[in-house]
């Protein structure tokens, strides 16, 4: 996927959503590995572990996919509670891998050489 203004890939995708449940019991369903299985399956995780956590608000899991080029990346879940009892889950997509790069700029002005008069 790419960005259509600058052509540079998109490395963050960002969703949110207000869930009708408590955050503890979110919190269960995307940290316990036997109930995040059921939407996160491990053969996309690169590590079973998550890389960051702070408990009860955020954690960090790293991906890989699973076919080539097996591009990596991190989706962090983010919870947060709402006026209503809700509990609103912000789920941050971002690709990590150095093979993706943006579009770099030209070393080179790219105007047509001039010649000097001798």
């Amino acid at each position: 996927m790419t960005n259509e203004k600058n052509h540079a890939p998109i490395k963050t995708l960002v969703q949110e959503y207000t869930l009708d449940a408590p955050r503890e019991k979110v919190w269960r369903a995307i940290t316990i590995p036997a109930f995040r299985e059921n939407w996160l399956p491990q053969e996309t995780l690169r590590d079973a572990a998550p890389s960051a956590v702070i408990p009860g608000q955020e954690v960090t899991y790293k991906m890989q996919d699973t076919e080539p080029p097996f591009f990596e990346s991190t989706v962090t879940f983010r919870l947060s509670d709402t006026e209503k009892g809700e509990t609103n889950l912000l789920i941050i997509h971002k690709l990590t891998d150095p093979k993706v790069r943006g579009i770099t700029k030209a070393a080179n002005t790219n105007t047509p050489p001039l010649m000097r008069a001798a």
